[in-house]
C-alpha cells in the first residue's frame, strides 16, 4: 500500500496534469468575456481588465446564433436517440441471434472500421442527392444513426447477457420485442448511455459533413456556422472564443452528466 507522502505526490501531480489540460479552455473563457482588442494585445492578457458578455449578446443579438444552437441540439439529440435503439437492437441481434451469414456479416462490418469516414462522403452524397435529402435534416442526421462502432460496442456487452435468462423469458411467453425492451434494455443500460455520450458529442461537433450536406444558412450546425463566423470576423478574436464556449459547452455539460455511466460502461469488460 502507498504511504501517505506518496499518495500527496501523486495528487498534487495529477493535479498538475488536470491544470494543464484545463488551461487552454479556461483561457478561452477568460478571452471571450474580455472587452473588446483585449485579447489581441501584447503581451497576451490572462484574465480580462473588466468582464463583459457583450460579445455573447453579440452572438444572439446580431449573428442569429441561437438557431443554430437549436439546430445542432436537434439534430445531435434526434441522432443519439434513433442511434441508441438502431444500434442497441443490431448490436443485440448480433450477439445472441443465430442467422445465415451472421459471423461473416458481423466480420465484414467490423473490416470496415479501417475505411475512413471521409472516403464514403462522396458517395454518401450521391445517395442523399438521389433521395432528395441533400439540405435537409434528415440528410444530415444519415451517417450517424447507425454506426458500426456503436455495434460492436453493444454487441460486446450483450454477449454476456445469459442464454437462460433470455429463455426463461421466452418459456413465460414474451416474444421478442418484449424481451428486448423488459429483459436485455435494462441489462445492456451502462452501454447504452456510453453510446449515447459517444453519439452526442460526435454528432454536436461534426463539422465535415454538415458542411457537404447542408447549403442553407438556416439549418447551419453551430460548428458549420462558427467556421462561417471566422471568416467575417477573423480579427475579433473576443467573439470568437465566445462562439467556441456556446459550442463546447453543452457537450461538457452532458459528458459531466453522464460520467457516471460513462465510466461504468467503458470500464464494463474489465470486471464480471
Amino acid at each position: 500500500m502507498s504511504t501517505r507522502p506518496q499518495r500527496i505526490v501523486l495528487a498534487a501531480a495529477l493535479g498538475v496534469v488536470a491544470l494543464l489540460a484545463l488551461a487552454p479552455l479556461l483561457w478561452m473563457v477568460s478571452l471571450s468575456v474580455m472587452p473588446g482588442g483585449e485579447a489581441n494585445r501584447y503581451p497576451p492578457r490572462l484574465l480580462p481588465s473588466a468582464v463583459t458578455l457583450e460579445h455573447y449578446r453579440t452572438l444572439f443579438s446580431r449573428l442569429d446564433m441561437a438557431r443554430y444552437v437549436l439546430n445542432s441540439a436537434f439534430l445531435a439529440t434526434t441522432v443519439t436517440l434513433i442511434s441508441v435503439v438502431i444500434n442497441g437492437a443490431a448490436g443485440y441481434a448480433f450477439a445472441k441471434f443465430h442467422f445465415k451469414g451472421r459471423d461473416s456479416l458481423y466480420r465484414l462490418l467490423v473490416g470496415s472500421l479501417v475505411i475512413p469516414g471521409q472516403v464514403t462522403m462522396l458517395p454518401l452524397f450521391l445517395m442523399m442527392k438521389q433521395l432528395g435529402l441533400v439540405n435537409t435534416y434528415v440528410g444530415a442526421m444519415v451517417p450517424w444513426l447507425a454506426s458500426i462502432f456503436g455495434i460492436f460496442l453493444v454487441r460486446q456487452y450483450a454477449l454476456s447477457i445469459p442464454d437462460d435468462l433470455l429463455d426463461a423469458a421466452r418459456m413465460d411467453g414474451a416474444g421478442e420485442w418484449q424481451i428486448f425492451r423488459r429483459v436485455v434494455i435494462p441489462v445492456i443500460r451502462p452501454i447504452l448511455l456510453t453510446l449515447a455520450v459517444f453519439t452526442f458529442m460526435g454528432a454536436w461537433n461534426d463539422f465535415l459533413w454538415p458542411l457537404i450536406v447542408l447549403s442553407n444558412d438556416a439549418r447551419y450546425t453551430l460548428p458549420v456556422a462558427l467556421a462561417n463566423l471566422s471568416l467575417e470576423h477573423v480579427q475579433d478574436t473576443e467573439l470568437m472564443m465566445a462562439g467556441a464556449v456556446l459550442t463546447i459547452l453543452p457537450v461538457m455539460v452532458v459528458f459531466i452528466a453522464m460520467q457516471r455511466y460513462y465510466m461504468s460502461g467503458i470500464t464494463a469488460g474489465s470486471v464480471k
